[in-house]
């Protein structure tokens, strides 16, 4: 947590504003020195603003404000990752829904590769009443590929695809085999 730091002088103290009948009274100063030390802390979050607005700089716990007001995911854990979520909160806002956005929500929360899969498709034909592509049920299959050996909650997972995926969309996840070459499914639920 941020709070006052030892020995922080203000830019602009408070005893040199004082009319010359009142510079050289010892209390008035004495008085106004302490209010110093209250003013300081303010006048240095008002010069570094810009840096309380920058996910990169932000405190950790002003970041989690930023990300309210982006509406960032706030279910990510790694510092790093939720710095980056608030950073790229329009970009990923522009996507949410989609598969590539919700490939890109699993990475950003779980350091981990997805690969979503979708049962609709678009083509074209010369023939009227052709036959239509993907699937007339909307569904989508999520796969995971964990990497490093580093398992995925799969309950966290599934929560992370409910909140962002479309409402009327069914969906499975498949949490595959950290083992190289391997592509069976290590948790097919």
């Amino acid at each position: 947590m941020r709070r006052a730091v030892e020995g922080l002088a203000t830019p602009h103290p408070l005893g040199r504003q004082l009319p010359a009948i009142y510079a050289a009274d010892d209390f008035a100063q004495r008085l106004l020195a302490a209010l110093d030390t209250v003013v300081a802390p303010v006048h240095v979050t008002l010069d570094n603003l810009w840096a309380y607005l920058d996910p990169q700089l932000a405190p950790a716990d002003f970041v989690d404000w930023l990300g309210g007001w982006v509406a960032a995911d706030a279910a990510i854990d790694a510092p790093a990752a939720r710095r980056e979520a608030v950073r790229r909160a329009v970009e990923l806002h522009r996507v949410r829904g989609t598969g590539q956005g919700l490939a890109e929500q699993v990475r950003m929360a779980f350091g981990v590769t997805a690969e979503v899969v979708d049962s609709g498709g678009t083509t074209w034909s010369l023939t009227p009443g052709a036959e239509l592509p993907g699937s007339p049920e909307p569904s989508m299959t999520v796969r995971v590929h964990p990497t490093g050996g580093n398992p995925v909650p799969a309950a966290r997972l599934r929560e992370l695809i409910e909140a962002n995926r479309p409402a009327h969309v069914t969906y499975t996840v498949e949490i595959m085999s950290a083992a190289p070459g391997n592509t069976a499914p290590a948790d097919p639920r």
